[in-house]
């Protein structure tokens, strides 16, 4: 409609929220629907959490807080960067916003005019790119294949760097991979932006603590202290704490940075949710033994995937670092056949078609930038996944 703005035109709907809308519709209809695309834990929060939430509201500590938030939390956010990432931050360096999408968007909106650059490492999470568009930036995809794990060189990142460049968008452990990069993978990639001092960079650290040894996560200005200057360390309280509905992000960076990003929220959204930032002080702050016991169930959730994924003619599963994902390649699937003569010629006609014939809800590897594939959240019930991935082979067994 003309009344609409032109910058709707360069975004459009997360393809992760359509699927699992769509998943949630079949099955109120009466489909056998089992949905694996959500990314959020399937646990409950964590009891000491829950009530640290109740005893907030029962102290009346229901009002507006400063825009960017609670003392007492960005006092807890410095301890814990301090605390696990070696990292230095005043709470005036820090901002609390509406989950961690507002922290990236706070950032892009504060920074990046019209022709600025933001390189983006592929696969991404579906929203990268369309924050930096909505922004009027360009995004430059880089893609990492799966021979090299899903994840960039540091070759690929100098070529992509240009005069124009501002940003890179960095995850690890990564949505929708969960390849998490080395220390000397990130050493590398460092080193080149310490060529290019005009380029800061973005990292989100959402899947921290969702990380499977032997791989140890390390974020960049970690790595690089000297970095430490032009880098927003992004995180939340929402994967590692089954927090997703709580909707508490975080993001530390330097205080001029901080201060634009916190200009633009209070023109926005203004304030976190005030009994959300209470119980992220305890999460912080409190007995840290349920990301221990989650991170357990979700290694052995993703061997069982992997494993039974891999079974499966013409898909290919690599075993990720990290996170709650894992993302095969269907390329040995392309150009067959359905029962009903359906040609599989994309992902998207996979996931679709897997989806009418066996109920199994993924998500089409081209939303997250890298064809052919799909991406699977494990965070899931065992006899879900099970069955799940029983149905997937049924399926690519069907295939002529």
């Amino acid at each position: 409609m003309s009344f609409l703005s032109s910058a709707l035109g360069r975004v459009k709907p997360s393809p992760t929220i359509a699927i699992t809308t769509q998943a949630r519709e079949l099955k109120e209809a009466g489909r056998d629907i089992i949905s694996l695309s959500a990314g959020e834990p399937d646990f409950v929060t964590p009891d000491n959490i829950r009530e640290a939430g109740k005893a907030a509201i029962d102290r009346g500590e229901t009002r507006y807080t400063s825009p960017e938030g609670i003392l007492e939390l960005r006092k807890a956010i410095c301890a814990k960067f301090s605390r696990e990432n070696n990292l230095d931050y005043a709470p005036e360096q820090v901002i609390v916003s509406t989950g961690g999408k507002q922290i990236l968007y706070n950032a892009l909106m504060a920074t990046v005019n019209e022709g600025d650059e933001v390189i983006i490492p592929a696969p991404y999470w579906v929203s990268y790119p369309d924050m930096v568009m909505l922004a009027g930036g360009t995004p430059v995809v880089v893609p990492g294949e799966m021979e090299t794990g899903y994840k960039i060189t540091a070759e690929a990142l100098e070529a992509a760097i240009t005069p124009r460049t501002k940003w890179l968008i960095f995850n690890s452990p990564s949505n929708p991979t969960g390849a998490g990069y080395s220390e000397s993978e990130l050493k590398a990639l460092t080193d080149v932006l310490m060529r290019h001092p005009q380029v800061w960079i973005m990292s989100d650290d959402m899947y921290e603590h969702i990380a499977y040894a032997p791989f140890v996560f390390r974020t960049p200005a970690e790595v690089e202290p000297r970095l430490h200057e032009r880098t927003l360390t992004v995180n939340g309280v929402s994967k590692a704490y089954a927090m997703t509905g709580w909707r508490i992000g975080y993001g530390a960076g330097p205080k001029p940075l901080i201060k634009a990003m916190v200009t633009i929220q209070s023109q926005s959204t203004s304030n976190a949710c005030s009994i959300s930032q209470w119980a992220s002080v305890e999460a912080l702050e409190g007995p840290q033994d349920y990301i221990t016991t989650s991170r357990a169930a979700f290694r052995r959730r993703r061997d069982l995937v992997v494993g039974m994924l891999n079974d499966c003619p013409g898909i290919i599963c690599p075993t990720p670092e990290g996170a709650f994902y894992v993302y095969p390649s269907i390329a040995g699937l392309i150009g067959r056949r359905t029962p009903d003569g359906r040609v599989i010629e994309t992902d998207a006609d996979f996931a679709g078609a897997l989806l009418d014939a066996e109920g199994v809800a993924v998500v089409f590897g081209a939303a997250f930038g890298l064809s052919p594939n799909f991406r699977i959240s494990y965070a899931a019930a065992d006899e879900d996944l099970t069955e799940a991935c029983r149905r997937i082979r049924r399926f690519c067994e069907s295939l002529t």
